[in-house]
């Protein structure tokens, strides 16, 4: 069997995260020929790509992640409803996607997008949802999906469900995983102090959990749990035996050498103890 791997691109490394709808392109097209090389080395790919400026900002201003709410004066937040407000981020984040879509395809890269929306209900890691199509793809096909707005059952209606979430079930239900790779934006991997005070001795190269780490979220823009989150669903998954790498996407042959299992500058997590997977 082909070795798959689980990749997350970071919203605020393939898009400007405080500007609205401002993607990275020559990031995002350079991350894309890392998984055409990772393709030639026969590695299947699931990529789940979060939100960034396409997302956050609208659904932070509308509380999406919060569900349905009795809002002020629309005069006060804008001119939209939540339901408009949702109909919007997804739009958004399908423009988004269409982005990385069209980089896939320049590469003549096979891929098949699959919006939570359509297919997905909850948040957090519990959400709903077959994985099916996921676990069918052929191989050589890249699966795609991302961090969307979704229906939830009861009162709150809808939600948010994060790209992290994603990852954790795809890296633990989808056979044949063997590392899921988180590329995220600005900074090499977890680190001891925050970004603006960090050397490069400041890298946690091996994070453990009982480590303490610096784990700054910009809540006034992000509407999901930020680092600490990635943290918290990749040692669930490092506990079924999957490797998990943390790794800087600014650098993208760095996350093509996480796929392939060679050694990186970034950030492993080891948990307290290691499963096989599906046990």
């Amino acid at each position: 069997m082909r070795e798959r791997v689980v990749i997350k691109w970071g919203g605020g490394l393939i898009t400007k995260k405080d500007v609205l709808k401002q993607p990275h392109l020559e990031i995002i097209g350079s991350l894309a020929d890392q998984i055409l090389e990772c393709n030639l080395l026969g590695i299947d790919v699931i990529l789940v790509h979060g939100a960034g400026s396409f997302g956050h900002l609208k659904a932070k201003k509308y509380r999406l992640a919060d569900g349905r709410l009795d809002l002020p004066d629309a005069r006060i937040l804008g001119a939209m409803t939540q339901d408009e407000a949702i109909l919007e981020v997804r739009n958004d984040m399908l423009e988004l996607n269409q982005h990385i879509m069209e980089a896939l395809t320049l590469r003549d890269i096979s891929a098949v997008s699959l919006p939570p929306h359509q297919w997905a209900n909850g948040t957090g890691a519990e959400f709903k949802g077959s994985l099916e199509h996921f676990i069918q793809a052929p191989k050589g096909i890249t699966m795609v999906t991302f961090g969307d707005v979704v229906a939830c059952q009861g009162e709150k209606e809808f939600g948010i469900l994060s790209g992290d979430d994603l990852v954790a079930r795809l890296a633990i239900e989808v056979p044949h995983v063997s590392r899921l790779i988180f590329a995220i934006g600005g900074v090499d991997g977890v680190l001891a102090v925050p970004p603006i005070l960090a050397g490069p001795e400041d890298l946690i190269e091996v994070l453990t959990p009982d480590r303490v780490f610096d784990g700054e979220h910009e809540s006034a823009i992000d509407v999901t749990g930020g680092i600490g989150l990635k943290v918290e669903r990749g040692f669930y998954v490092a506990e079924h035996g999957i490797d998990v790498i943390m790794v800087n996407g600014g650098f993208p042959s760095r996350v093509l050498d996480a796929c392939a299992g060679r050694l990186v500058r970034g950030t492993k997590l080891s948990p307290s103890n290691s499963n096989s997977k599906h046990q």
